[in-house]
C-alpha cells in the first residue's frame, strides 16, 4: 500500500472513531434524514443557516467507516459556507466519487475530502460516501427532508 493510500485510510478511520459535530443541534433551522437499505448507514443532519450560511451543522448516525467519516468531513467542510457554496461542493464531491473529474485532483480544491477519491474504485462503497451530502443537498432544499439511497439510484 502506497504512503498516501495509508495517509488516506488513517483519515478515514480517525473520522470514524472520532467524528466531528457528532451531535443534535438544540434548534437546527433544518433536518434531514438519510438511509441506505442495501448496507444500513443511516444519518440525520441538524443545520443552522444564519444569513444564508451554515453557521453550524451536527449528525448523528451509524454505518460503516466511510459513511461516518464522510458525514464528518463533510460536516468540517461546510461549516460557514453559503447555501449555494455548499450545493456547489455536493456536486463537486459527487462528481469527484462517480469519476466525472478528468483531471488530478486537486488538494485545494478538495483538501481532506481528496481522500474519498478512491472510493470511486469500489462502486458498491460509493453510495456510503454519499450518503450524508445527499442528505445535506435535500436537507438544504427542505426541511424534514428524507433521502433513500438504493442501488440504482438516490430518491429524496
Amino acid at each position: 500500500m502506497s504512503v498516501v493510500n495509508e495517509l488516506y485510510q488513517e483519515m478515514i478511520l480517525e473520522h470514524n472513531k472520532r467524528p466531528r459535530n457528532f451531535h443534535p443541534l438544540p434548534e437546527p433551522v433544518k433536518k434531514s434524514e438519510g438511509y441506505n437499505p442495501l448496507c444500513g448507514d443511516r444519518i440525520t443532519l441538524y443545520i443552522d443557516l444564519e444569513n444564508g450560511a451554515i453557521k453550524d451543522i451536527g449528525f448523528q448516525g451509524s454505518g460503516c467507516a466511510i459513511s461516518k467519516a464522510s458525514a464528518s468531513m463533510m460536516t468540517v467542510a461546510v461549516k460557514g459556507k453559503t447555501k449555494l457554496e455548499a450545493e456547489a461542493l455536493v456536486e463537486k464531491f459527487r462528481k469527484m466519487l462517480s469519476r466525472e473529474i478528468d483531471q488530478p485532483f486537486d488538494d485545494r480544491e478538495f483538501g481532506k475530502l481528496a481522500v474519498f477519491s478512491g472510493v470511486g474504485e469500489f462502486p458498491a462503497r460509493i453510495k456510503c460516501a454519499n450518503l450524508a451530502w445527499h442528505t445535506l443537498r435535500a436537507g438544504l432544499e427542505e426541511n424534514g427532508a428524507k433521502v433513500v439511497s438504493t442501488e440504482g439510484e438516490t430518491k429524496e
